[in-house]
């Protein structure tokens, strides 16, 4: 006696002779005649894996549109922490909204872009020249911390090494230009160009700190196969790439499934970030936090710890960022907040894991940055 044969095979055999049906031994889904061709047609296989619903995606959604809904229609239902809660998704989705529809639309036209362009404007992964070239990318891209992060995915899928992946998300997310203006206004230009350069070296180090490692094989390097070396100078391969783009609604269209494919994975983390940073506004007193964020150890530490558990956005980090330097004279502080919250935000790391499917990158981000951080804040409070 043959041993029963799964489902899958049962459907090809029956496909290969439709005089000799397959009868499997055992009753399954598959144990029933084998269909006729407009049957198959119609009906789903059972050899089909199910799609599962992604929980946190749209559980996230619903929460940001109920919060929303009640702050619009003014209902608190006589409770502050609704009041709270509802008023802080409301101002992060007001605050983010733009950031993300830029970088929503620029992941699907990166995807549109050849991968050998992308790559010779980052340059060569493993080189100095690459990481600086990654990092004057994440400085001069005007996006909030989580649309930077759905271009520096795009990017890693097109080939940037980790290094420069890294040194372009450490590098960018609160040096966008309009928090430069923010900055400008709220600490002083001195101290605004001060962040601005040492955020600079810290990625650039971070970067070369990921390219060694991945040298001796500690990580992983990136598995996308990178194009061969051109002779063809950056500006003409850009010529060429635009006037070989076919303007019609087909490409439209691509640019859209990509832009909803690139972004989904970011999105999710994104929104439910929105959600727990509102329920800590909501329920836990701020007064607490700023009685422990001043210049000394402690005080460092706590920030640390706040940054890590509070961070979302660029936009809502500079502003607090900003108010802890000036109230506590902590400047390494304040320093410490931006940069911490780009390093350890949970939706960075959740994300890294996704994309380049390895727990440990993810969480070498924070162990490398966060101690470079540490000793750099830790100068600049002695400064003042």
């Amino acid at each position: 006696m043959e041993p029963p044969k799964s489902c899958c095979q049962a459907k090809q055999d029956a496909s290969l002779s439709i005089e000799e049906p397959v009868a499997p031994a055992v009753a399954s889904c598959c144990s029933k005649p084998a269909p006729s061709k407009s049957s198959t047609e119609n009906h789903s296989s059972c050899c089909q894996p199910k799609q599962s619903i992604d929980w946190l995606l749209w559980g996230s959604v619903t929460a940001c549109l109920v919060a929303y809904a009640l702050h619009l229609l003014q209902l608190d239902f006589g409770l502050d922490q609704v009041h709270t809660l509802a008023h802080s998704v409301f101002e992060l989705l007001n605050t983010m909204w733009f950031s993300l529809v830029l970088a929503f639309v620029f992941v699907g036209v990166l995807s549109q872009i050849p991968q050998s362009l992308v790559m010779a404007v980052l340059g060569r992964g493993g080189s100095t020249q690459g990481l600086v070239r990654a990092t004057l990318a994440g400085v001069l891209m005007d996006l909030c911390s989580h649309g930077i992060l759905m271009v520096g995915m795009k990017l890693y899928q097109k080939g940037a090494s980790l290094g420069q992946t890294m040194a372009f998300l450490v590098a960018s997310p609160w040096n966008s230009f309009s928090l430069t203006l923010i900055l400008f206004a709220l600490i002083g230009w001195q101290w605004t160009l001060a962040f601005i350069v040492l955020s600079m070296v810290l990625a650039i180090t971070t970067g070369w700190i990921f390219e060694k490692l991945v040298a001796k094989g500690k990580l992983p390097a990136n598995p996308v196969p990178l194009p061969p070396v051109s002779d063809v100078p950056i500006k003409t391969q850009a010529k060429e790439a635009f006037q070989s783009i076919q303007w019609n609604r087909k490409l439209l269209e691509t640019v859209w499934r990509e832009s909803i494919s690139g972004s989904r994975i970011v999105l999710r983390w994104l929104l439910f970030g929105v959600v727990l940073a509102s329920l800590i506004r909501a329920f836990v007193d701020p007064e607490t936090f700023q009685q422990w964020l001043g210049p000394t150890a402690l005080g460092l530490m706590v920030t640390l710890v706040v940054a890590t558990v509070i961070e979302v956005c660029s936009e809502g980090s500079a502003p607090i960022a900003a108010d802890i330097m000036n109230r506590t004279s902590a400047p390494g502080n304040g320093f410490a907040f931006l940069m911490t919250g780009v390093a350890t935000d949970y939706t960075e790391v959740m994300v890294i894991k996704d994309t380049m499917s390895s727990w440990k990158i993810a969480l070498f981000l924070p162990l490398i940055t966060v101690p470079q951080v540490v000793v750099v804040a830790l100068i600049l409070n002695n400064l003042v």
